[in-house]
């Protein structure tokens, strides 16, 4: 009788190859040291693969502290993190085998030039010196790096150097890649060849991708799903459809610059200043009667859908105010008690 061989999966793909759920994450907690206010606090969150999937979230929200986490750099106070169905603390080496990281405090060796840093990350996965120069070639063309390949990374703009550590992240075929803030200080265009890519690598060679930003426009172009998380809690979760159907009522924004007071367009829907704009969330029918009356007085007005920007400052706002309130109350009894 031939004996019956079991596996706890801690070096190949079994385990991930029984769901589709990459990434399982509950009750996480994590305490920095002389710290009495949590960076997670009870955080759940799962990411399916072969997804874009998004953590949104101001700074100081939590967001590279899970990272961190799920890449096997930091320990939580409590709470479990499995990636590939492997337990981060007790399967940590064979998790990082199969995942590749950008983070957002990472710095370019000075003495490299871009194409050095792409090769040796290659050749630190055990890839032979020339299919490395080959790949990294391949890979800084396609970040539109080319030009600068052969240029010492003190010498490149903050910006290059952002684009040169997503290139060593993405270049090394990882099934699973962490990117923290992975467009920040980015101009405009390079920010959409580095979404170009990343979709790409989802498409095409169907990758897992598990980014953070703070920036809206991003998330809701690159997203199959996203988290909003503030103070290491999950606000809101879906996709960026979900997300602005199921935390906003409102449809349509309409962005009033002059013509109008803040108290009369309160009679159209929940207003919200923004610089130098008074904000209305509203409907389409009354979004038409804004447009009429601003005909008549000759005022500026912009109509455009609701975008994640408005959801954001809705559920993090709340929760700001929520925490003004209950400093507020903390401060009168203290005051009361004297």
């Amino acid at each position: 009788m031939s004996r019956l061989q079991t596996s706890s999966c801690p070096t190949d793909r079994s385990c991930s190859a029984l769901s589709s759920q990459i990434i399982k994450v509950s009750q996480l907690v994590k305490y920095y040291r002389k710290s009495s206010v949590p960076a997670l606090d009870g955080l759940d969150l799962d990411v399916n693969e072969g997804r874009i999937f998004t953590l949104l979230g101001r700074n100081g929200a939590g967001k590279t502290t899970f990272l961190r986490i799920a890449t096997t750099q930091l320990s939580p106070t409590s709470g479990s993190v499995s990636v590939f169905g492997l337990d981060v603390l007790k399967h940590a080496k064979a998790i990082r085998k199969r995942i590749a990281i950008a983070p957002q405090e990472g710095r370019p060796l000075w003495t490299l030039d871009a194409k050095d840093h792409v090769i040796l990350a290659l050749m630190m996965r055990g890839v032979g010196y020339s299919q490395a120069v080959d790949k990294a070639k391949k890979v800084l063309e396609t970040l539109e790096l080319s030009e600068v390949e052969n240029v010492h990374s003190e010498d490149l703009s903050g910006g290059l150097r952002q684009r040169v550590l997503v290139a060593m992240a993405i270049a090394c075929d990882a099934e699973l890649i962490f990117l923290d803030e992975p467009t920040i200080g980015l101009d405009p265009l390079s920010r959409r060849r580095v979404w170009d890519e990343l979709i790409r690598l989802k498409k095409e060679e169907a990758r897992t991708i598990v980014l953070t930003t703070h920036y809206m426009d991003e998330a809701e172009v690159i997203s199959d799903e996203l988290a909003i998380v503030d103070k290491g809690r999950v606000l809101a979760r879906g996709t960026p459809a979900d997300v602005r159907a199921k935390h906003l009522s409102a449809r349509i924004r309409v962005d009033v610059t002059k013509g109008f007071s803040a108290e009369e367009l309160q009679t159209y829907g929940r207003v919200v200043h923004a610089g130098n704009i008074i904000r209305v969330l509203t409907d389409e029918t009354k979004a038409q009667e804004i447009s009429n009356e601003a005909l008549k007085r000759k005022a500026t007005i912009a109509i455009s859908p609701v975008t994640l920007d408005d959801v954001f400052v809705e559920l993090v706002g709340s929760e700001i105010d929520r925490d003004s309130e209950n400093n507020n109350d903390v401060g009168a009894r203290s005051i009361g008690e004297r």
